[in-house]
């Protein structure tokens, strides 16, 4: 229990209890008024993208009438009509996208939900607000050959989270006119509110058409002076009677690898490891509609997906990769907040994991408890990241509330601990909420309260406290968004004593002040380019003994043009204390660069350099960052990516004291929308200058990954992997001097398969 919170939780309660009694506003009208009712399906569909089916006779046709990008609710360049019906198990969606020119539709395969890739191809998208409550919606795309990308949208976050995974069905096909797409998406899947009567949903369907520019097409009006997106969706009703079944999903898994280690290296063989075999079970059970337990015993966690390389040079943080574990992602926008106090990503090896998740008319939350084999977690200070691992088990609970006030606003409580052995545990607790005032105003706050206690033996390694001590940490949020003008203002506090271990929160001892202003120019109807962004920003950050530790002046503007190009400039001044040394008049400029010429070929370079610091050796430097990109398509089948990074620091008048230079290729060949084959080599390279360090360092590192993977993919859990990894080292140094050699090499073989009552 954390002591001094009591006054706030008492507080905080009474708060709830006070919203609770507050009047819910119903929905505001859609933009443009429009309602539909949308029939029962008077007939079986067979979902093949051919709509000879009885029931889409009687379907609702809808037109996507409006353009909103880079029009502004003009009549779209292209027709388009969706078409929806539904029985008992399933939502049925039906679209004829029209295209005077079938020739140039831009279709490829690719795996489901990637993302970057499938925003470049022609596609239609869907989204459901099934609780009509304006803050939450799944989100469907299909492009014309029927591959999937599904998401979560919260508008109270404004987020889009695509490694969110739903189990539905689509097809697609090209014709001589265009392309139709046919979906079809199963009750047991979603949630919505748990009544056999008449429901209404808010509703968006769309469609992007990539040509020269990149038209974004509805069938609402969408004001660019209201900041919210969901209250605009039109309104559909009918939905009754509909049955969600047992719905419990069962996904067991068996994990086979066997990774063969160089010992001793780099003279030794390569030692053939032993093979190991692994089960696992994970359920999901839809107690209702609208309210979900999973429960997983010795879960699969395990990745395929190889995260991106990033450089790490010269930095004094922690990078952050994103969570792609499925258990994690159910309901996980429940448990977000503005202090990212949730982070799964720290339970890293778990034996067992328990969690419920759900949304009762305006009561939503979950909890969720893991056990893990390891723990690991971030000491963060105002200048640096350290890392914590203890090979002990670690028992991590979060338990969540939220709770709908007013219109479009929410107020919730969140819990999250960690218990593990030799004095460590971290718990974390508080407040947070987030309140539209108007269309194009909102505010979001939260205050948190941590209880942290190190193992002594880490407490005297990384000079942290000992026995229990405490921190606190508040941030608030104030957004403006309209048609010309976008502006924020931010405000955060984390003490010194702050941790949040079930968090990522690199960063404390610091009180930030950060305030952005945006001016927005459209075009005129007809014209190449879709919009220019010009804006500033001002940031000032201290640590609690009120000395400046960051400053920061920005000048930036950012143009839509022809091709679906971006092109933008940042100006930047800073000021950054490091160690006992204030850094001034930090001069940078930095340019991103894009255009996508043809369905074929898109391109990105990112080029930075200026005045920063050389933080291994404290003292200033001058910086160049270079990043081109290139992503091809050889036909509809082969996708290939190829990255590069450059980054060099000079020192000392002009010395180059190092350069990273990290390579990544990326190439996949889809068979069809459910199986591929994928390559990935990263290959590494810093060279540093040993004469210019106050500490030894090597005069050269190489590293080079690489993966070959088989993928068969019937839908998000029944999947078939097959694949092979290595990791390769070589270096130089005044004493020894190594090849690039493998150091590795790993064999694995998954298999998953989801059943569905």
């Amino acid at each position: 229990m954390l002591r001094c919170t009591l006054p706030a939780f008492v507080a905080g309660f009474a708060f709830t209890a006070f919203t609770a009694a507050v009047a819910q506003q119903p929905p505001a009208a859609a933009a443009d008024g429009k309602t539909f009712t949308v029939p029962s399906a008077s007939s079986p569909v067979k979902v093949d993208g051919v709509l000879d089916e009885p029931a889409w006779e009687g379907a609702v046709s809808v037109p996507i009438a409006y353009e909103w990008t880079p029009g502004d609710n003009t009549p779209p360049p292209v027709p388009t009509e969706a078409l929806l019906t539904y029985d008992r198990d399933n939502l049925y969606v039906a679209f004829r996208a029209h295209d005077p020119e079938p020739g140039k539709i831009r279709a490829h395969l690719m795996d489901r939900d990637s993302i970057n890739t499938f925003v470049q191809d022609d596609h239609v998208l869907l989204l459901l607000d099934t609780f009509n409550d304006e803050r939450r919606a799944y989100q469907f795309r299909i492009n014309p050959l029927g591959v999937q990308a599904d998401a979560l949208n919260s508008e109270v976050l404004g987020s889009e989270d695509w490694s969110f995974d739903l189990i539905w069905s689509s097809a697609g096909r090209i014709g001589e006119d265009g392309y139709v797409v046919e979906v079809a998406i199963p009750f047991k899947q979603i949630r919505f509110p748990g009544t056999s009567g008449e429901q209404t949903w808010g509703i968006e369907l769309g469609r992007s058409w990539p040509r020269n520019q990149r038209h974004r097409m509805s069938d609402h009006m969408t004001d660019r002076n209201r900041g919210c997106g969901f209250c605009q969706f039109n309104k559909y009703s009918g939905f009754s009677g509909l049955r969600p079944g047992r719905n419990l999903e069962l996904d067991p898994t068996l994990t086979g690898r066997r990774t063969d280690t160089r010992t001793p290296f780099p003279a030794g063989d390569l030692d053939a490891g032993k093979e190991k075999l692994e089960g696992g079970l994970t359920a999901r059970w839809g107690v209702t509609p609208n309210v979900s337990v999973g429960a997983a015993a010795n879960p699969d966690f395990s990745q395929v997906e190889a995260d991106a390389a990033q450089l790490a040079v010269n930095e004094r943080f922690a990078l952050f990769f994103p969570e792609k574990r499925p258990f994690f992602l159910e309901g996980s926008d429940f448990f977000a907040t503005p202090i990212q106090a949730v982070f799964t990503r720290t339970v890293v090896d778990p034996q067992w994991g328990l969690k419920a998740t759900g949304k009762v008319g305006p009561h939503a939350g979950g909890v969720f408890v893991t056990q893990d084999h390891v723990n690991s977690f971030l000491i963060p200070s105002n200048q640096s990241t350290d890392f914590g691992f203890l090979d002990q088990q670690v028992t991590a609970g979060v338990l969540r509330y939220r709770r709908d006030v007013l219109k479009r606003s929410t107020v919730g409580v969140l819990y999250a601990g960690r218990q593990g052995h030799g004095g460590y545990h971290n718990r974390v607790a508080g407040l947070d909420g987030f309140f539209n005032f108007s269309d194009t105003d909102n505010v979001s706050v939260q205050y948190l309260r941590s209880d942290t206690g190190y193992p002594r033996a880490v407490a005297a390694d990384f000079g942290q406290p000992l026995g229990s001590f405490r921190g606190d940490g508040w941030e608030v949020a104030y957004n403006h968004f309209s048609r010309n003008w976008v502006g924020n203002l931010f405000l955060q506090d984390l003490n010194e004593g702050f941790r949040a271990d079930s968090g990522f929160v690199p960063r404390v001892d610091v009180r930030t002040a950060d305030g952005t202003l945006i001016r927005r120019f459209w075009p005129r109807q007809g014209a190449r380019w879709t919009r220019l962004d010009l804006g500033a920003e001002l940031l000032r950050s201290e640590n609690h003994h009120g000395d400046l530790t960051d400053e920061g002046e920005y000048l930036f503007g950012t143009f839509l043009g022809p091709w679906q190009s971006t092109a933008g400039l940042t100006l930047g001044r800073e000021k950054t204390l490091f160690g006992a040394r204030l850094y001034e008049g930090l001069d940078w400029w930095r340019v991103n660069l894009s255009a996508q010429p043809t369905g074929v070929v898109k391109l990105d370079l990112t080029a930075r350099r200026g005045e920063t610091i050389d933080f291994d050796n404290n003292r200033p430097a001058d910086e160049v960052r270079l990043l081109p990109a290139v992503e091809l398509k050889l036909g509809s089948h082969l996708n290939t990516q190829l990255s590069h990074s450059y980054h060099r620091l000079d020192v000392l008048g002009g010395k180059q004291l190092v350069s990273e230079r990290l390579t990544q290729l990326r190439a996949v060949y889809n068979f069809n929308v459910r199986s591929f084959v994928r390559a990935i080599l990263q290959y590494r390279d810093v060279q540093q200058n040993p004469a210019l360090y106050v500490f030894p360092v090597r005069d050269q590192t190489q590293t080079l990954f690489s993966q070959l993977l088989f993928s068969y993919k019937l839908n998000p859990q029944t999947v078939l992997f097959v694949g092979y990894s290595d990791n390769s080292l070589g270096f130089e140094q005044a004493t020894r001097t190594v090849d690039l050699t493998r150091r590795d090499r790993t064999f694995f073989v998954k298999l998953g398969y989801a059943f569905l009552f």
